[in-house]
Order: structure tokens, then sequence, then C-alpha cells
């Protein structure tokens, strides 16, 4: 015992210095004023309330509707593809899935590049329309270009969840509400769609809150025009120096998807009662 203590101990370590202590200068920050010294903290509920300022309450706004959207087409688009993958046999299952994640080996970064030089005006995809008469077409800089990078960025992680919901539910289920006389779309309905709500559950949480809190692909194939809360959390650390407002961003963005996660445990809590 006294062995495993000793084992135990720098991991302890490890995790106050990488997790605890950003925690809590972030905290520290979010309640405080700019230029305070470490002795005469002046705390505020100041960096709260400057977010609910218009300018930056259009901000959450736009950043809710493009994650709702592509929260939206991520499961309009991937949940008849994790259906597909889940009644292929299992080594087929296994290569598509890989098919699926393979995109996302590669860094983020490297993803939102290519997509600028395919959607640029005279991008791949420009060159392409041009020769059929059909171009070229304005694609970058648009709501168009941003919702391509985050729904082809975030898919996998509405597939997989979905199909791990699907590949675990009992395949009699189906086999019995065929023998009750049910049709296929009452079948999909009763059984298949509500055996994989937790699977879909997961996916929608997932893609919502890495789409709001992106800032590379807005940035990049937004040119700079789209402010995310993702975008105005760096803006704040990095180009104006407000880390305490910053800070106050972050924390409000953290309770979200702390209630975020919340609600999915709930939801896979009852599901599985």
């Amino acid at each position: 015992m006294k062995q495993f203590k000793r084992l135990i101990i720098p991991y302890f370590i490890w995790a106050i210095l990488i997790l605890v202590i950003p925690l809590f200068l972030i905290v520290l920050y979010a309640f405080t004023t700019e230029g305070n010294e470490v002795m005469t903290l002046s705390f505020t509920w100041g960096n709260f309330v400057k977010f609910l300022e218009a300018t930056y309450l259009n901000v959450i706004l736009k950043s809710f509707w493009l994650g709702l959207l592509t929260t939206f087409i991520c499961l309009v688009l991937g949940y008849p593809l994790a259906l597909i993958i889940a009644r292929c046999s299992e080594k087929v299952q296994g290569l598509l899935i890989m098919l699926v994640t393979i995109p996302m080996w590669i860094n983020m970064l490297l993803r939102t590049y290519a997509w600028m030089n395919l959607l640029s005006d005279n991008g791949i995809i420009n060159n392409l329309l041009a020769k059929i008469g059909l171009g070229p077409i304005s694609m970058m800089y648009t709501d168009f270009s941003v919702m391509v990078g985050l729904i082809c960025n975030f898919m996998p992680f509405m597939i997989i969840p979905i199909h791990t919901s699907l590949n675990k539910m009992d395949k009699s289920l189906i086999e019995a509400a065929y023998d009750l006389g049910a049709n296929r779309f009452q079948t999909f309905w009763k059984v298949i769609w509500k055996l994989s709500l937790p699977g879909v559950v997961n996916g929608i949480m997932m893609v919502f809150l890495l789409a709001i809190s992106s800032f590379v692909i807005p940035k990049l194939l937004g040119g700079g025009q789209y402010m995310l809360i993702g975008n105005l959390i760096e803006s704040q650390f990095i180009s104006v120096g407000d880390w305490n407002f910053g800070s106050a961003i972050s924390m409000i963005l953290a309770v979200i998807i702390l209630l975020s996660m919340s609600l999915m445990k709930r939801m896979d809590r009852e599901k599985g009662e």
C-alpha cells in the first residue's frame, strides 16, 4: 500500500501543476479587475456583466446558431451513415470506421488549409465548375465555407457515438417489431431510434460544443469576419490582452460544457434504467 502511495504521488503533483493551478488562475482572473497586485486583489462581477453587452451577446448568438446548424446537418448526414455501418459485418465495420476517423489523424489546421485551397476563387472546385460553365462561385469567407469546415471536421464525432449505440442494440428487438406487424418506419421510430438515443445525445453534445468553441475554422475560412466564442477568447488573451474578461468568457463556456455533460450522463442513466 505504501509503495502504491509513493507511485501515485507524482501523478497528483502533475495533476496539480497542469490542471488545478491553471484552472485556479482562470477563476482568479475572471473575478478580479485588471492590473491587480497579488496582495491587493479587487474582486468584481464586471467581467461577467461585460459579456451581457450587445456586441458580445451577438457573438454567443452567432456561435449558438452556427453550432446548432452544424449539429443538425451532422445528425442528418451522420445518422444514416452510422446505421449503414452498423448493419455491415464486423470486419467491414472496422474498415468503414477507420475510413471515418482517418481525417482526424491529420491536424485540424492542415485540414482547414486544405479546404481553403478547395473553396478559394482559384481553387480546385471553382476550376472544375469553370470547365463546365458554372463558375467561378465565391465560396470563401462566407457562412457556407465556415459550415463546410465545421461539418467536415466534426462529422466523426457524430457518427462514432451513434454507431456504438446501434452496434450494441439487441437485433432481436427489430425482428420482434416486424413479427408484431410494424412496418419499416414504425420499427425505426419505435425501436431503432429510441435505442440509439444515447449515442445521438452524445454526438449532438460533442459536435455542438466543439463547433461553438472552435476558433481556427471560423478564423481561416471566415477570413476573420466571424467572431465565435472561441475566437473571442483567443482575441482577449492574445490581441487585446484583457485576460480578466477572457477568463470570464472561458468560465462561461466551461459552465456550458459541464451542464451539457451532466445532461448527457442523466439521459444515459435514464435510458439504461
